[in-house]
């Protein structure tokens, strides 16, 4: 397929420099450089795994109840907390 490409000036520079350290055609270059790029963008992504954590016996609770946090604090702290 013949086709003509507008291309960035840094994008040219590195076509250039890769066409003269491989002494090849510059469709050799392009070619090879967009079937690795769109193998790259079309790739289906990583699936993330999930993280899990092990749960650890703390032991009971040493305070009666966390549901009343002025309770809790002030058997922590003293009922200077206040």
């Amino acid at each position: 397929m013949r086709t003509t490409l507008s291309l960035d000036p840094d994008v040219a520079a590195l076509l250039e420099r890769a066409r003269r350290q491989r002494k090849t055609k510059l469709r050799t270059i392009v070619n090879e450089a967009l079937r690795k790029g769109l193998e790259l963008m079309t790739a289906p992504t990583h699936r993330r795994t999930d993280y899990r954590t092990r749960g650890v016996d703390l032991g009971r609770c040493l305070v009666g109840s966390l549901d009343d946090v002025a309770e809790a604090l002030g058997l922590a702290e003293g009922e200077s907390f206040r």
